[in-house]
This record gives C-alpha cells, sequence and structure tokens, in this order.
C-alpha cells in the first residue's frame, strides 16, 4: 500500500473527535505538501533548527498547524514559542513558567500539553501524577498558556494491555483535571489509545515510511 493510501485508510478510520497529528521529522517537505493537499493540516516536528526551513519553505500552505513534540530544552523556548501553535512536551513547572513569560513577552499564546510519566522510564521525563495535582493551583494561575490536555508515551517494554490500563489512567487523570486532550498513541499503539480515550494520535513513519534525513 502506498504511503499516500496508508494515510488516507487510517484517516478515515478515525473515530469523530479523534484527530491526527503527521509527525513529520526527519521527512522532506514535500512530503508535507502531498498530505496537506489530501487535507492534513496538523503537523508535528521535535527539532527547531529542522522545522524552521521547512515552515519558511511552505509558508504558502496558509492552514498549516505546527506542533511541538520533542523534548524543549528551556533556551530554546522562546523559538518553540514564536514557531508552534501546540507544544506537547511540557514536563515540568518550572518550563511551563518559562513558557508563560516568553508567551507574554511574544505576545502569543500556544496550546500546552502536560506531559505525563505515569510508569517508572528512565528513558522519559514527564509530570509524575501527584506533582501534577500538588501544583494544579500554581498551574492554572499563569499567563498567555492555553492549557488543553495532557501526553503520554508508554515505556517500550509494556504489552498491550499494560499500554490501555496507561492510556485510560492518563484519560481519567485529564478528566480529572478538566482537560478535554489526550495526545497519546504512535505508530505501534495507536488503535489501543483511541480505545481509551486519546483525541490525538501521533503518526509518523506508519504515514510517511522510512525517515529521509
Amino acid at each position: 500500500m502506498s504511503s499516500s493510501s496508508k494515510f488516507n485508510s487510517i484517516k478515515d478510520s478515525l473515530p469523530h473527535g479523534v484527530s491526527l497529528l503527521a509527525v513529520s521529522k526527519g521527512h522532506h517537505q514535500e512530503s508535507i505538501r502531498k498530505l496537506y493537499s489530501f487535507g492534513q493540516l496538523d503537523f508535528g516536528e521535535s527539532r527547531l533548527q529542522e522545522a524552521i526551513p521547512k515552515k519558511n519553505d511552505l509558508n504558502d500552505l496558509k492552514q498549516l498547524r505546527w506542533h511541538f513534540v520533542g523534548k524543549l530544552q528551556k533556551n530554546k523556548v522562546r523559538g518553540v514559542v514564536k514557531e508552534f501553535e501546540f507544544i506537547h512536551s511540557v514536563d515540568s513547572l518550572a518550563l511551563l513558567e518559562r513558557i508563560s513569560r516568553i508567551s507574554q513577552e511574544e505576545h502569543k499564546k500556544p496550546n500546552i500539553f502536560f506531559q505525563v510519566k505515569l510508569r517508572d522510564d528512565p528513558s522519559k521525563g514527564g509530570f509524575l501524577k501527584q506533582d501534577l495535582l500538588e501544583n494544579w493551583s500554581k498551574i492554572i494561575s499563569l499567563n498567555n498558556i492555553h492549557l488543553i490536555g495532557l501526553m503520554t508515551i508508554p515505556p517500550i517494554a509494556l504489552n498491550s494491555h499494560q499500554r490501555k490500563d496507561l492510556f485510560c489512567e492518563c484519560r481519567k487523570l485529564a478528566n480529572h483535571l478538566g482537560l478535554k486532550d489526550c495526545s497519546m498513541g504512535m505508530s505501534n499503539d495507536w488503535q489501543e489509545a483511541i480505545e481509551c480515550g486519546a483525541s490525538w494520535i501521533r503518526l509518523g513513519s506508519l504515514i510517511f515510511g522510512k525517515r529521509q534525513t
């Protein structure tokens, strides 16, 4: 099946209320332009230095929405705030406070997903559930940010049942906090994530094929 056929098949299968984020990191702007022609508007990048040239080359596509999905270093916050409408990887209160301050300076209001760490995983960062709950009153007092959801990535060793448990826990926590969105599920587990209440799935290789860069 061609990449375009695969994309259309997945897109057509998504339930109402579930959006596809095409993770375009490592892929050329021509691939983004092709998916845009099929109606895909949301694209995810994880490196600022890779995203900016793509954005410049695609600035004729006025409806594109850019999502930052990589680990956000504090020295890259200003650039990400200026270039991206959505940030999926806010993993600490200190980072959120920095985003809030810089967003005010740049007259921006990015859409924020909190990255949550619901299982022990040395390779991943994120808010622990208790830390997020304990700091919630401080979090919601910050300005120039739009808090929309949670993002989570299961540890690679989990089986299907364990991943579903994690995804359902993320959805339950988002509901408790009054957050509409859950960004969860990638190329190997997106169907499980949808079953548990994902509103955004992040697909890269499944729709683009092997990375080009």
